[in-house]
């Protein structure tokens, strides 16, 4: 073969090579910021697991999730994904809030949402996750135990309302707080049964941030919580004067001014029965 004929195929060979190169990058870049939490496989797919800690922990988990074929070694990108947390109890179970799993927008590979795990034992045991998900019109399924970790902070509060409805709220972000106006957002839920905790709707939450180490101080320029059909969320303005300790003490409140749960803070009553921790 003449070389002018074998100098194109080299390129050719060459480029194609970069190619796969850079769409593996493309599919390792998709993980960046993210530490797999556990594989859950079954006889056709590994359903892997991520967190940005590499662990789930009781509060607010937001969660990406990548399908393999075993056969292929190829990620799904046209999956629908269903999921069930579920922890066994002595004499029952029951789930916890989660969101929906949706396609990523800009990964290709990824699927994410997010769970509140409410409570966990103390060596991180009790829980499983199902996933039920399709792939070209076909069911699969697959469950697996998993460890769910008890965070030193109250970030979640499971607790029976005075409409005598059980009630989940989780603290989201900010995750990492700064001195000045923070954007607070707090999930609420109603637990509608054993296995159904949807997000309640134009309800509010009164705030008072307080720092029980310095005085129970409080401070300026905080707002009320408020509902956003947007993301179905809770927002406030949350101002934090100074580093440190701080409890968000709350009232939550109805569609009709009806106190659900929680107490004004005085000087007598120094912290409200509904509250989360924040400490940076």
């Amino acid at each position: 073969m003449k070389l002018t004929h074998i100098f194109p195929l080299i390129l050719i060979t060459l480029f194609s090579v970069g190619c796969s190169t850079d769409n593996d990058d493309n599919i390792i870049n998709e993980l960046d910021n993210l530490i797999k939490v556990k594989d859950l496989s079954n006889d056709t797919h590994t359903i892997e697991v991520y967190t940005k800690t590499g662990t789930f922990h009781t509060g607010y988990n937001a969660v990406s999730v990548r399908i393999l074929d075993n056969a292929t070694n190829k990620y799904i990108e046209n999956a629908s994904i269903d999921w069930l947390p579920v922890m066994q109890m002595p004499t029952m179970q029951h789930s916890c809030p989660k969101s929906d799993v949706s396609k990523s927008s800009n990964k290709a590979t990824l699927y994410e949402g997010y769970i509140i795990y409410q409570m966990t034992n103390t060596d991180g045991s009790g829980w499983s996750l199902t996933f039920n998900y399709t792939i070209n019109n076909e069911l699969y399924s697959v469950t697996d135990s998993i460890t769910v970790l008890q965070t030193e902070l109250q970030n979640v509060s499971s607790f029976m309302g005075s409409d005598d409805k059980r009630y989940v709220i989780a603290f989201i972000e900010p995750t990492t707080p700064i001195i000045g106006i923070n954007d607070l957002i707090i999930g609420v839920y109603n637990m509608e049964s054993m296995m159904s905790f949807p997000a309640v709707e134009n309800y509010s939450l009164a705030l008072d941030p307080r720092m029980p180490g310095m005085g129970n101080h409080s401070s300026p320029n905080n707002t009320d919580l408020t509902y956003n059909s947007t993301d179905s969320m809770y927002h406030a303005d949350l101002s934090l004067t100074m580093t440190g300790y701080w409890i968000l003490n709350l009232k939550l409140i109805d569609s009709e001014d009806t106190v659900l749960k929680g107490e004004t803070v005085t000087e007598t009553n120094t912290q409200s029965s509904l509250y989360l921790e924040l400490e940076f």
